[in-house]
């Protein structure tokens, strides 16, 4: 494991374009599933990283508190599963099943909506607004594994609530940690950094 940073894209970016498969229906997702939404979650995020695990519960809660409102809310796991099989679609599935999810977690085998995202650990978190502008990247809460801070989500809480109120998220965010994307022999993008 690599404790990695995000990237922290550029805000104002536009939500990249991707066409998934999810791995409990088998439907594929795109950002056009979600057209009718104010705002968009897209969440880089796998099965086996113990810093995706710590927030697995509030991942499930989020999608709970905010299903009758006007947000998309997406989870895209990007790994390799022949260096980490725990993240292998038909293991997402049992993941998501597992924990409730009522968002489609989708695989990202060729790892190019990871790489568009500028993806770089999970969890990673990309808010985007109704024009589909990026408002929030950065940190769940201040929560880590062994840490003891509660798990709150309260970042990224506050972020979805401004987009949802049409109030301006504020500039000043901190950067999700968590493990580093495992990206194919290869296939490393030129932002990652071992």
């Amino acid at each position: 494991m690599v404790l990695t940073p995000s990237t922290m894209l550029k805000l104002g970016t536009p939500a990249p374009a991707f066409d998934l498969p999810d791995t409990v229906s088998g439907k594929q997702v795109s950002l056009k599933s979600f057209a009718e939404k104010k705002g968009l979650l897209v969440m880089f995020i796998c099965r086996h990283c113990p810093y995706v695990e710590h927030v697995q519960t509030e991942l499930a809660k989020l999608g709970r508190d905010y299903t009758a409102q006007s947000l998309g809310i997406v989870g895209i796991s990007a790994n390799d599963p022949v260096t980490h099989p725990d993240d292998a679609p038909e293991k997402l599935k049992g993941f998501a099943q597992k924990q409730g999810f009522n968002f489609p977690l989708c695989y990202d085998e060729s790892q190019q909506a990871a790489k568009n995202y500028t993806a770089a650990c999970t969890p990673d978190f990309f808010l985007f607004d109704a024009a589909r502008k990026l408002v929030y990247r950065g940190q769940l809460d201040d929560s880590r594994p062994g840490n003891g801070k509660p798990l709150t989500g309260k970042d990224l809480r506050g972020a979805i609530d401004a987009v949802l109120a049409d109030r301006l998220v504020p500039a000043a965010q901190k950067p999700s940690i968590g493990c580093n994307i495992k990206w194919k022999p290869g296939n490393e993008p030129d932002y990652f950094k071992r």
